[in-house]
């Protein structure tokens, strides 16, 4: 079993807080999210997270205008350089002081920060060689009040900002003689976003209040006088010069030609968003230079295109019922992106069709379960917001919702056959959803009401079970018919976990009155065995093959037991791998309160050797089962934005009046304030104005492919996969196997022993290179020649060729021939190749899914083709027939009077063809 995992993608949230742009080509968006940083390929449909981390949530994105480098600044200040070409970080930097914004100038040479009231402009990364990327150019005040938005010119020599003071600035960003600095009014509030117009120095201000002030400069944007340091003993002497020429007229004329060549701005217009009392606050904006479009968004979820200067309203459309918190427009102008924090929603809007290029929204709430198809291709995830979700684990997302609950959701699962998606919730209903309508078809529900707390469904994907928390019974209805067959009561506390069998028709059932309950409901009623534990059950699942149980303990202890005997084969304490931090009111150590930490979610590999493990903390542990040994363990986030992140406290934050954290600042919205929370909270009080949620492990699944694991957090839907880049794993390797020896004998035609050489070897690339050297008049006779052990290894490298591959038809005839020879082997050890069997399966469900698109779509344009080829010839007919009657008529006429005629005729017909 390896362990060779690594972060792979962040799913279930699209969206946190930040500004959110679009790529230099237009294709992708790029989208804070907490700590982390999603890229959405729009062209491709694929959705990707980096793997680089920021110590707390994200709250500036700045790309460089080459799409190379990016620069990320959290709500501290602290910033990390990093490269969007090698997704990894460059240089770390800490801005000591929260930051606003931070944008690049459009040649790439300079990047400007707006910390506090101050501005700095610092020299871009790599434009200087210097050892330090992040070198400052020049330090600009003036605000009286925090900078809020910066927009440079397109020849990078000037740029403006908007401050909370109601002003707005334009600075020069290189030595001019006439700009240096000038101040804009006319505004009531807080400036949101100011902008050059393109190629000129006129200026477009937008304040909070819903005001645009257009502002027109009386100088063009190449008449901008660049300006030269004088050195000092120049400056001397002209001092020396102008104490000797006391003239007052050369002095007033000095001034006044000084005077005539500053730039000078008016005020041409002023324009208001908002009609006559209304009071919507606008919270965003941006412009597209070229095009001449506005966007603004407000605080009630609507948001405006506008044509400028003119100010004609395009377009205006609402999204929700939040505050729309960043928009950004691409490149070209066409696409607008739009995102709210409130409910983590992230759109992009094509304006000229009026339709959604992408619309995704992560759950409200935290997520509490979550599940994968029989295929490993699809994830489930049931919410706290009472929403069911599934996503494609190759794009990434979303692309269907169910919202029929009305509480949260309990427990997901898929039915064996992968069509099926079953959810219950404490709502008290249990229900069904076709995966190919989309729609919810059946829904159960007990005879008394009752709160759902977990779920479970047979391996035929006949019976379904549910556990209630406040009845303590287990209600078991019938798939087909949706009836109610059987309540199988005798827990005395609440049912906290199911889980059939997968090789006996056998459910076990976990509680919190210290048993677990194993039922036969096929054979005979009532109970067949109880295993009596010295804990609460929180968590309790099967082996792969049926044999063992594993069961997750109040008291921080994994057991496992044979349901068969009903006998303890081992048990595991893993309170101190948990780890735990302390919260920021909490009155006593980390240490003590690790005290009750404990796991509430197991998964067994897909081999069965160990077992996953996930609960009240930031960690994820993996144990090897028969060694009771902790092998790995995964921190899911760093980010200290969440509550319980550190061990100790920050004495910085401690008076002789208690924790700061307990001190409600009061600041406004969007900024945060602090508020105590109630006691026994667990997850945040969502009332305050500032809360810091808990973080935890809420489920853990591994994909029944065996590459990738999936777990529900604080952060979202995250995703693990074995990471094969860099890892060297050679197979029975001696001297004499090498690239050069392998290459040999493909030269003398030996391909299976070059076949067998290269796994042995086991890199990707000489396996690659020797599959496609063979021909595919030998696939046959290499195939047979083949052991067990590299028929596995040799599928295993099919499944994954054929996700990438262009060869299609060679790797499927390779995937064809094998399963026919060593189709008997294979099945006689089914249980120790079930995941290999399970990714060619996704890798050939994936391939088909799209090229079954793809001739769907051919044919239906040959059918398009061919109903118009046909209108035509009828049409011709018609003209034909038309024809002939006309010459009919007109024997009379001599010959070349008749052609002319139809000459005449023919026209109109072939123009209104046209």
């Amino acid at each position: 079993m390896k362990f060779s995992y690594k972060f792979s993608n962040l799913l279930g949230s699209v969206y946190r807080r930040g500004n959110v742009s679009f790529t230099p080509d237009g294709n992708s968006i790029i989208s804070p999210v907490g700590n982390r940083v999603s890229i959405f390929d729009l062209k491709n449909n694929k959705s990707e997270t980096l793997p680089v981390e920021a110590q707390m949530n994200i709250v500036c994105v700045a790309q460089s205008p080459d799409g190379n480098t990016a620069i990320l600044v959290d709500e501290v200040g602290a910033a990390l350089l990093v490269s969007l070409v090698s997704k990894s970080v460059l240089h770390h930097y800490h801005f000591h002081k929260p930051v606003h914004t931070v944008k690049f100038s459009p040649d790439g040479k300079k990047f400007a920060v707006t910390r506090e009231n101050h501005t700095l402009v610092y020299h871009a990364p790599g434009k200087t060689h210097d050892f330090n990327p992040f070198r400052i150019y020049r330090s600009y005040h003036g605000p009286y009040d925090d900078a809020t938005c910066i927009d440079w010119t397109d020849d990078s020599r000037a740029f403006a900002v908007g401050s909370r003071d109601m002003n707005t600035r334009v600075h020069a960003a290189t030595a001019l003689q006439n700009l240096a600095v000038y101040s804009f009014g006319g505004h009531k509030d807080a400036i949101v976003g100011c902008f050059f117009e393109h190629k000129s120095l006129d200026l477009y201000t937008i304040s909070r209040d819903g005001t645009l002030v257009i502002w027109e400069c009386d100088t063009d944007l190449d008449d901008l006088v660049p300006g030269s340091a004088r050195p000092k003993k120049e400056k001397e002497v002209e001092d020396k010069v102008k104490e000797e020429d006391d003239s007052e007229e050369s002095d007033e004329e000095d001034d006044d030609k000084d005077k005539q060549e500053k730039i000078l701005y008016k005020k041409v217009s002023k324009h208001y968003f908002n009609k006559e009392g209304d009071f919507n606050t606008l919270t965003s904006c941006d412009y597209h230079k070229r095009t001449h479009f506005l966007v603004t968004g407000f605080a009630s979820g609507i948001f405006h295109l506008h044509e400028l200067p003119d100010f004609n309203l395009i377009h205006s459309l609402s999204i929700s019922d939040r505050r729309i918190a960043s928009v950004s427009f691409n490149s070209t102008g066409d696409w607008i992106a739009l995102a709210c924090s409130g409910l983590g929603q992230l759109l992009v809007w094509e304006w000229q069709s009026e339709s959604y290029v992408l619309k995704q929204q992560g759950h409200f709430n935290n997520m509490s379960s979550l599940a994968y198809s029989p295929d490993g291709q699809y994830i489930v995830t049931g919410g706290e917001d009472g929403k069911v979700k599934v996503w494609n684990t190759g794009s990434g997302f979303c692309f269907v919702t169910f919202t029929e609950h009305t509480a949260a959701i309990a427990g997901t699962i898929f039915t064996s056959n992968g069509h099926v998606v079953i959810s219950a919730s404490l709502d008290g209903t249990a229900r069904a959803f076709d995966l190919h309508r989309y729609r919810n078809f059946r829904t159960f529900t007990s005879p008394r009401p009752a709160q759902f707390s977990c779920l479970a469904v047979d391996h035929s994907g006949d019976l379904v079970c549910c556990g209630a928390q406040d009845m303590f019974e287990i209600f078991v209805w019938s798939m087909q018919t949706g009836r109610l067959l059987e309540v199988l009561a005798g827990h005395e506390g609440p049912v906290a976990s199911l889980t059939f069998s997968p090789a006996d028709a056998i459910l076990a059932s976990a509680s919190w009155d210290k048993t677990i309950r194993v039922w036969d409901i096929f054979e005979r009623k009532g109970c067949r065995e109880t295993l009596q534990l010295g804990s609460d059950a929180l968590a309790v699942t099967f082996r792969p093959d049926g044999k063992e149980v594993a069961i997750a303990m109040l008291s921080g202890e994994i057991q496992f037991w044979d349901p068969h005997n009903a006998t303890q084969t081992g048990s595991i304490e893993g309170r101190h791998d948990l780890g735990a931090g302390r919260k920021e009111t909490d009155k006593i150590t980390a240490k003590t309160s690790s005290a009750g930490k404990s796991f509430s979610s197991l998964c067994y590999t897909a081999d069965g050797t160990c077992i996953l493990a996930g609960g009240r903390s930031k960690n994820i542990c993996i144990y090897h089962v028969a060694e009771q040994l902790l092998i790995k363990k995964f921190e899911i986030s760093c980010n200290l934005s969440f509550d319980a992140m550190e061990e100790y406290l920050d004495r910085r934050k401690m008076t002789e009046w208690g924790s700061l954290a307990l001190v409600d600042e009061g600041q406004e919205e969007g900024e945060g304030g602090k508020a105590i929370s109630l006691p026994g909270v667990k997850k945040g009080d969502m009332a305050s104005r500032h809360w810091k949620p808990e973080v935890r492990v809420s489920c853990v699944q591994f994909s029944p492919t065996g590459r990738a694991f999936a777990t529900t957090t604080t952060e979202g839907l995250m995703v693990y996969s074995l990471d094969n880049s860099l890892t060297f794993d050679p197979f029975d390797l001696d001297m004499d196997i090498t690239p050069a020896t392998i290459r040999r004998m493909l030269g003398r035609k030996e391909y299976a022993t070059a076949l067998m050489m290269s796994f042995r070897l086991n890199e990707g690339a000489v396996i690659q290179e020797v599959v496609e050297t063979i021909p595919h008049t030998e696939v046959s006779h290499v195939s047979q020649t083949l052991p067990d052990t590299y028929v596995d290894r040799m599928l295993l490298f099919v499944a994954s060729q054929l996700e990438t591959s262009r060869h299609l038809e060679f790797y499927l005839t390779w995937c064809q021939t094998l399963l026919m020879l060593h189709g008997q082997r294979l099945k006689n050890r089914s249980m120790s190749v079930l995941a290999m069997l399970r990714a060619l399966q996704k890798s050939v469900t994936r391939r088909y899914e799209d090229i079954s698109k793809l001739c769907d779509s051919n044919r239906y344009s040959l059918q398009y083709i061919l109903s118009v080829a046909q209108q035509e010839g009828s049409r011709k007919r018609k003209a034909g027939g038309d024809q002939e009657e006309g010459e009919g008529e007109m024997e009379e006429l001599p010959d070349e009077d008749s052609s002319l005629q139809m000459s005449e005729d023919d026209l109109p017909m072939q123009s209104h063809h046209i």
